[in-house]
């Protein structure tokens, strides 16, 4: 079959496979997880998305599609080309151990969220990454893959709040942004919630926010670095 420049990786059983059933025929590939959703979620496809150079019929058994049924179905036997169309319309199959590993990533990514952003209620004090973590696995806390630390932050917390008191407290915080600068600033003040914001007659921005405690000091240093300390802020009790 048409090579297209690939290069070869190593292959093992446990590699994802990216399947597509087309009337009555499997066609398998060996892909690379990272690579394949990037590609789906750009449409740039690269080499690197490619385990092997073999389109199969049964990939754990190693048992090769014939060159005439890919012909056939794809109407080319290049493999970048058959490739993107099995990834697209098909099927991506994640071995467990693959799965398991993501979680374990996204896991410690949600921990390192938490963990600067949460308090212990009755203390004010924030809770160590390894007390957070051991909540979430004890509470057996649904993690989803495809939502970032961020997004699933409250849920996990909602989660774990029967094992360990743990909330995120906010504090109202009052800016006042020179006209020259609010442009750059929107975007930062827009990753919080934003309570109010009036625009002034001279251009400059007025915004009342609610920002995590645990994030009060990156948020104030950011700010700082964008307008070189021209903006007021006040936090309002």
């Amino acid at each position: 079959m048409k090579m297209s420049g690939y290069v070869g990786k190593e292959r093992t059983k446990h590699n994802p496979i990216a399947r597509l059933k087309v009337k009555g025929k499997t066609f398998e590939i060996f892909v690379d997880p990272k690579e394949a959703k990037f590609f789906l979620g750009s449409g740039n496809f690269s080499s690197a998305i490619l385990i092997s150079d073999t389109i199969f019929s049964d990939a754990i058994k190693g048992q090769k599609a014939s060159q005439k049924d890919v012909q056939e179905i794809f109407g080319t036997s290049d493999i970048s080309e058959v490739a993107k169309k099995i990834i697209k319309e098909g099927h991506l199959e994640i071995p467990q151990e693959v799965r398991d590993e993501e979680k374990e990533k996204k896991i410690k990514q949600i921990v390192d969220f938490i963990s600067k952003q949460a308090i212990d209620p009755r203390t004010k004090s924030p809770h160590t990454p390894s007390r957070i973590e051991a909540a979430i696995k004890q509470a057996n806390a649904k993690i989803d893959l495809k939502k970032t630390a961020e997004e699933q932050a409250q849920d996990i917390i909602s989660q774990i709040s029967s094992i360990i008191p743990i909330s995120i407290e906010t504090k109202k915080i009052k800016i006042n942004i020179p006209a020259s600068f609010t442009g750059k600033v929107y975007g930062l003040l827009k990753s919080f919630m934003v309570v109010k914001e009036e625009w002034n007659s001279d251009g400059s921005l007025t915004a009342i926010l609610k920002v995590p405690s645990g994030a009060l000091m990156p948020f104030f240093d950011k700010l700082n670095d964008i307008t070189h300390g021209a903006a007021l802020t006040e936090e309002i009790k």
